[in-house]
């Protein structure tokens, strides 16, 4: 009998592919050759040729399963047992280590099976699917690999086990190790049995060294270790882009057509995961970021930018359903594509400000801000002093309606008043006094019109009486603060009105596709932040553990949560949510010196 789809996956990855595997050991979720390439193997989205785009080790008479990471690492190990105790133990990850002063990061995956005891009975099963799960590859045998191929495409499994075993899909006992390699269609001169081990190994501590290095917050260490490790996996180091998911058309809710492809870069959300890195220490991300955004102004120098690009800045967004898949559970339809792009989103100009704002104050970087760049910024600043006050599609990207969204003015201001802090850094005192006169323009603006003074609240638009959560960060970005009269009013209007239980909603009022069914992962760590702040710690304290609770057996979140069931929804793994997880983890720990250096 087949098992429903769910979202306890793990992830592995290596920053230029991804894969997602069930706790059955079965990839389920690879894009190739980049992590916004074709999904070869597509099983979590029902390709409509059966049993096909899996990679699948399958034991006889599975009993139990059991997974988890190899501390602070991104390789993930599955271990299978069957109904006579028999086991093997499944080893997967992308190759990722320092080699000839830089890093080796190749498309590739590996699987190490190795019984533990017994006689384990193994069949292996490689089906991928080309054109999002269109069209079936022909298969062609070597001594001890298999091409599959396209006109136009070809991948490649490597393997010491037996090709006869593989390409009829028949069970064999596993009397040793087997390790099967799966990417480019190229050769190996050297054993892959020794080659496999000695990435493994050299992964194993590209990873521990990756983490040694990070300022993690005393509490909830290994919840903020897996998360870093997650957000790092969902950016593209190539071009410098950021996903923000690794998934395609996840719905946020059952039975809802409201399911996205996330596998492109937001400028918002890469704004918060380079944030929430740049809080643990890991500064990398950011620079990686600046060279892509670089990217992307040069492209567009005089027009407004877009709010999400693709991993290749100047690559096509168009929207398209792609007939080949059924979609998570059926429910389709999936897309390729997000007509986000189309859309004018204001906040983007101050995601992208602050971003990039540490490169002038860090001095532990190697390379600091400086007048070039800040020049650069300005052309962005005048966007966002010349959108601030008109209308957009917002930040949670409504398709049948504009308005002038508080978040996305409360961004465009913030982006002013960062810029006249940089030019007081850079002692540029025209410039810091020409932004710091903008953001005044804009906060006065703000004030008028987006607070309401019957609710007793900032509303999310001007002049309207809606709440959404992004009203949360107002204090976060610094417009007001946190025990400012009207944020402590907002905070308690949102926790009426949004909250359903310790969770909470992005808005509850209907947009294009009716009212919102599940909550909003990041908004309720938002909502914590937002209590942390005013000094409800343990109110805090208590959702959040909530929300740790809720993550997936690995230590993973999705997008959304259906508050009355605490199923995990929405596109897998969310770096919103991840980045939520850090951050408040980072505000609600005790600190080292008080918990460690100086307690008892």
């Amino acid at each position: 009998m087949t098992e429903p789809k769910t979202l306890d996956l793990g992830v592995i990855g290596n920053c230029v592919v991804a894969a997602l595997i069930d706790r059955n050991g079965r990839i389920v979720w690879h894009c190739a050759p980049r992590l916004d390439g074709d999904p070869v193997f597509c099983d979590l989205l029902q390709p409509k040729f059966p049993d096909a785009g899996v990679f699948a080790i399958e034991l006889r008479d599975l009993k139990q399963k059991t997974q988890q990471y190899i501390d602070n690492t991104a390789v993930l190990v599955t271990t299978l047992t069957d109904e006579q105790g028999g086991s093997i133990r499944v080893t997967d990850f992308c190759p990722r280590f320092k080699q000839h002063d830089r890093i080796y990061r190749p498309a590739m995956l590996i699987r190490r099976i190795e019984p533990l005891s017994g006689t384990p009975v193994v069949r292996i099963r490689v089906r991928p699917l080309f054109d999002y799960g269109a069209t079936q590859p022909s298969r062609t045998l070597g001594s001890n690999h298999i091409r599959f191929t396209v006109p136009g495409a070809a991948l490649r499994l490597t393997t010491d086990a037996p090709i006869a075993y593989i390409d009829a899909e028949s069970e064999f006992v596993l009397t040793g190790p087997v390790t099967l390699i799966f990417g480019p269609d190229e050769s190996f001169t050297a054993s892959i049995t020794h080659m496999a081990r000695e990435f493994q190994e050299r992964t194993v501590e590209y990873w521990v060294e990756w983490v040694r290095y990070l300022s993690v917050p005393f509490e909830w260490q290994e919840a903020v270790i897996r998360a870093a490790i997650t957000l790092k996996l969902c950016a593209a180091e190539e071009t410098g882009g950021i996903l923000a998911a690794l998934t395609t058309s996840i719905p946020e809710a059952a039975n809802t057509p409201r399911n996205w492809d996330y596998r492109f870069c937001w400028l918002r959300d890469a704004y918060f995961t380079v944030q929430a890195l740049n809080r643990l220490g890991a500064t990398k991300t950011m620079e990686d970021f600046l060279r892509y955004i670089t990217t992307v102004v040069a492209l567009h120098p005089d027009a407004e930018l877009q709010p999400v690009y693709a991993l290749n800045p100047s690559g096509s967004l168009e929207e398209r359903n792609v007939p080949g898949l059924q979609g998570y559970r059926g429910m389709g339809p999936v897309r390729l594509g997000n007509a986000a792009f189309a859309q004018r989103q204001n906040d983007t100009y101050g995601s992208i400000v602050l971003a990039v704002a540490q490169m002038f104050f860090d001095r532990r970087l190697p390379r600091r801000g400086e007048v070039a760049l800040f020049e650069q910024l300005e052309g962005l600043g005048e966007k966002a002093a010349a959108l601030a006050l008109t209308p957009d599609a917002g930040l949670w990207e409504f398709r049948g309606r504009a308005r002038v969204h508080t978040h996305s003015a409360a961004m465009c201001w913030a982006a002013c008043r960062r810029l006249s802090k940089i030019a007081g850094v850079l002692g540029l005192d025209a410039r810091a006094s020409y932004w710091a006169d903008h953001a005044q323009r804009i906060r006065k603006a703000i004030l008028e019109q987006a607070w309401n003074t019957e609710l007793n609240s900032f509303v999310e638009s001007f002049n309207g009486r809606d709440l959404d959560a992004s009203l949360l960060l107002l204090q976060e970005i610094g417009f007001v603060a946190a025990d400012d009269p009207r944020f402590l009013g907002t905070l308690d209007a949102i926790g009426r009105v949004l909250r359903r239980g310790n969770h909470l909603m992005r808005y509850v009022a209907p947009d294009d596709f009716g009212a919102p069914h599940n909550a909003f992962s990041i908004c309720t760590f938002w909502y914590v932040d937002a209590l942390a702040a005013v000094g409800r710690r343990e109110e805090a304290r208590e959702i959040f553990e909530g929300l740790l609770a809720a993550r997936n057996h690995l230590g993973l979140l999705s997008e959304d949560i259906d508050t009355a069931t605490g199923e995990l929804w929405g596109n897998f793994p969310q770096t919103y949510s991840m980045v939520g997880l850090i951050v408040c983890a980072m505000r609600l720990s005790k600190t080292w010196e008080e918990a460690f250096w100086r307690g008892s």
